[in-house]
């Protein structure tokens, strides 16, 4: 039995969206601790055996702080064998996924990262909207709404003067101060998208402007976890409806023809 930890990411939370790499990783594991954002429907390829551990936040209680998680991998792995790490998104995106895996080290386990799916490109694809267009945006900025200290990254206000559409994770606590930031720029009339449980069937979306979101947001009791883009790119978004409405269909007659 070797030691190992696994950190997989887990992708913006359609199970769907997950790599056959991390597949592969949580039917190997012994020990599986997963996050809040984690689709739990990927629990159904572990063993029967590997045991499962929430480790995550809800409702701002942790189950366990970071701290903790660190020590236990480390027990784990120690006494079981293979720690899979599965997080939401992708572990390296403010996920805390390097640190773990330095922590780890430290015990001599060895240690290995599955990259995944992140939020911040999936969720607006999801909706059509392009983080990147051609005379719409040339980049764009993806930027966590709150830091360590719980106050807003000062990062916003610079990528509020630029022309890049930003896309803040982890700021809906921080909409207010965000929207002063932005109209302070002379963004009043800029387009915003407010994507809540993104890629997941019970996704909710508020379409507005810098001036207009907050009301649309208590209008639509819009809440985490959600992501926010701000651009030109919300305008230039793509109707998928009628494009998910005939997969769908499709998906339906195939299941039918091989029943």
């Amino acid at each position: 039995m070797t030691p190992r930890l696994t950190v997989v990411g887990a992708g913006p939370g359609d199970a769907d969206l997950i790599t056959l790499k991390a597949i592969k990783a949580i039917e190997s594991a012994d020990v599986i601790l997963f996050d809040a954002l984690v689709n739990e429907e990927l629990l159904q390829y572990a063993s029967r055996k590997a045991e499962k551990i929430f480790v995550g936040k809800r409702s701002g209680c942790y189950s366990y702080h970071q701290n903790q998680i660190n020590e236990l991998i480390v027990e784990r792995a120690l006494r079981c064998g293979h720690v899979v790490r599965l997080k939401g998104g992708d572990p390296f995106i403010f996920g805390r996924g390097a640190e773990e895996l330095e922590y780890a080290k430290d015990y001599a386990i060895e240690v290995a990262v599955v990259p995944g799916i992140s939020s911040c490109a999936a969720v607006p694809a999801y909706q059509g909207i392009p983080l990147t267009k051609r005379n719409a945006s040339e980049s764009f900025w993806v930027i966590t709404g709150t830091t360590k200290s719980h106050k807003i990254s000062g990062d916003i206000a610079l990528a509020a003067k630029s022309t890049a559409t930003v896309v803040i994770l982890m700021g809906m606590g921080k909409l207010s101060e965000i929207v002063r930031i932005f109209t302070k720029e002379g963004k009043g009339k800029t387009a915003v998208a407010i994507i809540q449980n993104g890629t997941k069937i019970n996704e909710r979306v508020g379409i507005g402007t810098i001036s207009t979101i907050e009301a649309i947001v208590e209008e639509k009791q819009l809440s985490t976890p959600a992501i926010i883009v701000i651009g030109e790119v919300v305008n230039q978004r793509v109707d998928l409806t009628e494009i998910y409405a005939k997969a769908d269909l499709a998906m339906v007659n195939s299941n039918q023809q091989i029943a």
